[in-house]
């Protein structure tokens, strides 16, 4: 079993308040769950008001196919993001 997960640090001009930052970010939650049924959330930066964390997380039997599915997020994330990335990181973990 591996566990795949990866952490973006997300840069988000537009917003101008906690509720426009919160409105975008469980937006694109939301969509990266639909899209890749996968584990999304919030993890660091709450407090912050035009930065982001957000961590995505998911199991399966083996590496090459979960690092695929890390890398259509990543491209799902650019393609859909009204600011930008300003740092991708990912970690597989063999259980």
């Amino acid at each position: 079993m591996v566990l795949a997960y990866a952490v973006f640090d997300l840069y988000l001009p537009g917003c101008r308040g906690l509720k426009d930052k919160r409105m975008i970010v469980k937006s694109l939650k939301s969509r990266i769950r639909h899209e890749f049924e996968i584990s999304a959330a919030e993890v660091g930066g709450q407090d912050l008001l035009q930065r982001c964390q957000l961590g995505v997380a998911v199991v399966g039997p083996d590496q090459p196919p979960l690092d695929a599915l890390l890398q259509n997020v990543l491209g799902f994330v650019e393609a859909n993001l009204d600011g930008e990335i300003l740092n991708y990181r990912n970690e597989f973990i063999h259980v």
